[in-house]
């Protein structure tokens, strides 16, 4: 079920516009026989021709083989599959962040060309709307970049996401977390629906924001409620 769940979230990625193709990748934390582990979508394999034995099993404690940026876990599924080269992300964010059972990364258009900007990469998507709050934070992240599948991405994407439950990636794409895949899966739709959002506005002219006794009345009213 926890295999079908991932295969069915990929696709709903693509068909609602938040990924295309075979970018990104989906994890859910998974232990097996006492070991600390995630379940993590494969590489380079399109959703639509993804079937539950391609799904990875990986531990919590793999290490890449061929140095600290080698392609691929030394440790990898019984059955040889290789898993998704972002890998690392997903095993650092729930090694990092106990709370987290599923991790989402996709590359959205409005998303992905808001990190390309460097406004943006500076300082992130701003509060111009109180939904900003959903990502956990008075404004989105955007982490820095770093070549794809590599521990400084890795590294850079978790500086990022500190307190937050989503981020940007620059010149990449989103990363969101959630209490489930459904859960970090509504997030990413939500934080390409700001960036859609935001982008409008800025054509626009550019946005009033809301300051920070707001956003931070707007927090609390999330903690209550929101996943």
């Amino acid at each position: 079920q926890a295999r079908s769940a991932m295969i069915a979230c990929g696709l709903a990625l693509n068909r609602r516009g938040v990924n295309q193709g075979k970018a990104g990748n989906a994890s859910v934390r998974w232990h097996r026989g006492g070991r600390d582990g995630l379940l993590v979508t494969p590489s380079a394999l399109p959703y639509d021709r993804m079937s539950i034995e391609d799904i990875v099993w990986l531990s919590l404690d793999a290490e890449p083989s061929g140095g600290a940026d080698g392609p691929m876990p030394a440790v990898v599924d019984a059955q040889g599959r290789v898993p998704s080269s972002e890998w690392r992300l997903h095993r650092d964010l729930y090694v990092a962040r106990d709370e987290v059972a599923a991790v989402v990364h996709a590359h959205p258009p409005h998303a992905s060309a808001l990190a390309c900007l460097p406004a943006i990469q500076a300082g992130g998507i701003p509060p111009f709307h109180y939904m900003v709050a959903a990502a956990g934070g008075r404004d989105i992240r955007c982490a820095a970049y770093a070549t794809f599948g590599t521990q400084a991405l890795s590294d850079a994407v978790i500086a990022a996401m500190h307190g937050r439950r989503a981020c940007l990636m620059a010149h990449h794409g989103i990363l969101a977390v959630g209490a489930g895949l459904a859960a970090a899966l509504a997030l990413a739709e939500e934080v390409e629906a700001l960036a859609r959002g935001y982008h409008l506005a800025r054509l626009h002219g550019g946005p009033a924001l809301l300051d920070d006794a707001e956003m931070g009345r707007v927090l609390e009213r999330f903690a209550s409620y929101r996943p």
